[in-house]
């Protein structure tokens, strides 16, 4: 090989070391870009939904109060955030934002609206705000409450009786247990059997109330409710459950009739007490749907009342598909008074007839 050939070789394989370290130094320098854009986001700058804390314990709050608290958060990110939803549940009525889009650095507040659960208990519930956050994008706020009572009363259900005079109803006293003075906003009850004076202006922090009893209005309902509604700000409603004792109380209050079939007589036993003391006697019993036919066999005198012996007679046969009846009796009594007692009667479905011409295998 002659020098001049020998330079050309040397040349040759510097141009072609220059061009592998040229090319291994690009290589090299693409991949530490995707690695760069891997680590500062190639999505470019994002929101950050920031809560001061993700637990709120409000403490001691009332039954029944309605509440507003407001939870402060910021935007932490280099991105606009857009908050697209904010869910509630167990009593929380309504979350309010002044606005859903957030600046880099900006601040805002969630205000919330909730109603406390009308039991004493530790109440919890959580809000899950959605947003474009992309780290977080349903963050999830867990919220809790010690339910206790704010207002008591006394008494808590009534028992009221149609031979006393004003149903032998008590005086109602209703009081505040934080020394809160409030004031009576409304008094209602069932069909108004039970009314009672108050002044609305009027505030204490306890209330005497000397309830008034129609006692026609009351026959008819023998059950029921007194609600008061106050303007204490942790106890706004006070409910008071009442049951009347009635004049007459039947033993079974359902008839039951198994296996019925259309003609086929069943007998059964019928207590009517007397619950103050009244002479009752049952003249007769009808029926008020007449789907069963239903006479009395015999009465006999127990103690404080009487027990009727009455034979109940399915009148005709059951509607195609249809197993069940029910009909109303009336036990009439000396006097003109109606008492009803409910009879349901179960047939025994009908199997299906054999297509003429089969034969049996």
């Amino acid at each position: 090989m002659s020098v001049r050939d020998g330079h050309h070789s040397m040349a040759r394989k510097s141009v072609i070391l220059s061009l592998l370290a040229a090319s291994g130094l690009s290589v090299l320098l693409a991949g530490c870009g995707r690695n760069g854009k891997l680590a500062t986001g190639s999505e470019g700058p994002s929101p950050r939904i920031t809560f001061e804390k993700v637990a709120y314990d409000f403490g001691e709050v009332g039954v029944n109060a309605k509440r507003t608290d407001e939870i402060p958060f910021s935007n932490t990110g280099q991105a606009l955030l857009k908050i697209t939803n904010v869910e509630g549940c167990c009593g929380i009525t309504n979350v309010k934002l002044d606005k859903t889009e957030f600046a880099p650095g900006e601040t805002g507040t969630l205000k919330m609206e909730w109603t406390a659960k009308p039991n004493p208990a530790t109440m919890m519930w959580q809000l899950v705000v959605h947003s474009n956050d992309g780290a977080n994008p349903a963050l999830v706020l867990n919220m809790r409450a010690t339910l206790v009572q704010r207002i008591t009363w006394e008494p808590r259900r009534l028992k009221l009786f149609l031979n006393e005079e004003n149903a032998g109803c008590p005086k109602l006293t209703v009081r505040s247990l934080d020394n809160q003075p409030f004031a009576i906003q409304g008094f209602k009850s069932t069909a108004d059997c039970v009314t009672a004076d108050y002044d609305r202006a009027a505030e204490a922090t306890q209330f005497v109330l000397e309830p008034k009893v129609d006692m026609k209005k009351l026959e008819e309902n023998l059950q029921g409710r007194i609600s008061l509604e106050l303007s204490h700000p942790e106890g706004r409603e006070v409910s008071i459950l009442f049951d009347v004792l009635p004049k007459y109380t039947i033993n079974p209050q359902l008839l039951i009739v198994l296996r019925a079939e259309p003609g086929k007589p069943t007998t059964r036993k019928i207590k009517v007490l007397c619950n103050y003391g009244q002479a009752s006697e049952v003249e007769s019993v009808t029926s008020k749907s007449r789907t069963m036919a239903v006479r009395m066999l015999g009465q006999k005198e127990i103690p404080d009342g009487c027990e009727l012996e009455v034979e109940i007679t399915p009148l005709a046969p059951p509607v195609e598909g249809k197993t069940i009846y029910t009909d109303t009796f009336s036990l009439n009594l000396k006097g003109g008074e109606e008492l009803p007692i409910t009879c349901n009667a179960y047939y025994t479905p009908a199997k299906p007839e054999a297509p003429v011409g089969s034969e049996a295998k």
